[in-house]
């Protein structure tokens, strides 16, 4: 089996790093399928046995953020061609369409004839409104009905959370062309030039935990990922304000975030009181360095304030052996319960109180953590991946 797999993303970069683009292309190379791999021009070259990356070009030093944009649109121009390309050179059994790809590839598919496996990472339409793209009912609803149209046409659809599962399942084919695939791998990314590890990250100082943070051996509590709005970076920081009156020597490193948005962050935690002594904006880090500081840290948190998607880093959160607090919302609450992690409400204070619980350990806090283990061991572990995928795959021959 052939397969091209498609993704409007930057591979490999620390913002929107496609890491499940990356996993499922891995994955389905080590069950035997040859896969080519067609994505943006920006990023760092990896090395995934078996698959073979194609770029687009770089179109100069221009970067690709998180959610939609024109650029990205323009882009995605050059995806359609390079992909129309490789289909006439290639004979494709099967085309892994990611995201908005689904949509060229759903009417390229009669002229092709190949399966199509949509992978949903979101809800288009939604995320439209979501980063404040448009607001237009006409654009919104095209969206919609192009979205909905390729679930119905696709001869597989993957979802990565059960919140997008339950939007799917009613406009897909059959039930049986569903599979709920969460993004739950972390192995180490391989990169083809290991020295362009810093490069990809930016450059600076190696941060793991310890002396390097500033924390001095202090209690870490730890937020990685990105910056945007519903990720509630400005509620963590209100919340380890209060929680610093009752646990004055612990210490808040912050990965990730691009330069505007770790400014504006600091201007709110100067005015919190929170200097330099009391949290680190650390800025975005290699994967390697904020894996080891997961499992360095004291406390891990995620203060996602709104949402459904499931993030990503969860699952490596519940893998790690070190106390969760998380906040209560769709976004984790199908995955996560109060028998697995600190659940808050998101507001300052419940946050704060969790914060602590958390700091201070017992009894109560190590079964969570161990039944976090037996979470991830039971649903989201390698094997269980495999298993999802060779299924997926069995479907399509």
């Amino acid at each position: 089996m052939k397969q091209l797999a498609i993704a409007p993303e930057p591979f490999f970069t620390p913002r929107g790093t496609p890491l499940s683009v990356y996993y499922r292309s891995m994955i389905t190379a080590e069950l035997g399928v040859q896969v080519d791999l067609l994505t943006y021009g920006q990023g760092t070259d990896v090395d995934i046995p078996g698959v073979r990356v194609i770029r687009i070009p770089r179109f100069g030093r221009a970067t690709v953020n998180v959610g939609p944009s024109l650029f990205k649109a323009f882009l995605d121009l050059f995806l359609v061609l390079w992909a129309v390309a490789l289909m006439i050179r290639n004979r494709y059994d099967v085309v892994h369409a990611h995201e908005e790809t689904v949509f060229f590839c759903r009417f390229l598919q009669p002229i092709f004839r190949y399966k199509l496996v949509y992978d949903m990472h979101s809800i288009l339409s939604q995320q439209l409104v979501n980063f404040s793209f448009t607001s237009s009912p006409l654009l919104i609803g095209a969206f919609r009905r192009l979205e909905d149209g390729c679930l119905a046409k696709a001869d597989a659809v993957i979802t990565i959370s059960p919140a997008l599962a339950e939007y799917a399942e009613p406009r897909v084919k059959h039930p049986a062309n569903h599979y709920l695939i969460e993004n739950t791998l972390f192995d180490e990314v391989r990169l083809r030039h290991p020295g362009d590890a810093t490069n990809a990250a930016g450059a600076g100082e190696a941060t793991g935990t310890g002396e390097a943070t500033g924390a001095g051996g202090r209690p870490i509590i730890l937020y990685a990922g990105t910056f945007e709005s519903y990720q509630g970076i400005d509620l963590l920081l209100r919340a380890f304000a209060l929680a610093r009156q009752r646990q004055p020597q612990a210490f808040l490193l912050l990965l990730g975030g691009q330069q505007h948005q770790i400014e504006r962050y600091k201007t709110l935690a100067t005015e919190l009181g929170l200097d330099d002594n009391a949290c680190r904006f650390a800025g975005q880090r290699p994967r390697a360095e904020a894996q080891r500081a997961t499992l360095e840290a004291t406390v891990l948190t995620s203060p996602r304030n709104i949402g459904s998607n499931t993030p990503l880093k969860i699952y490596e959160q519940l893998a790690s052996g070190v106390p969760l607090v998380a906040t209560r919302i769709p976004s984790h609450t199908q995955v996560l319960t109060d028998a697995c992690c600190v659940l808050v409400d998101p507001e300052p204070e419940p946050m704060a109180a969790g914060l602590v619980e958390a700091l201070e350990g017992g009894a109560a806090i190590e079964e969570r953590t161990r039944g976090a283990r037996r979470l991830y061991d039971e649903k989201y572990s390698r094997d269980a991946y495999i298993d999802k995928m060779r299924r997926l795959l069995e479907g399509l021959r």
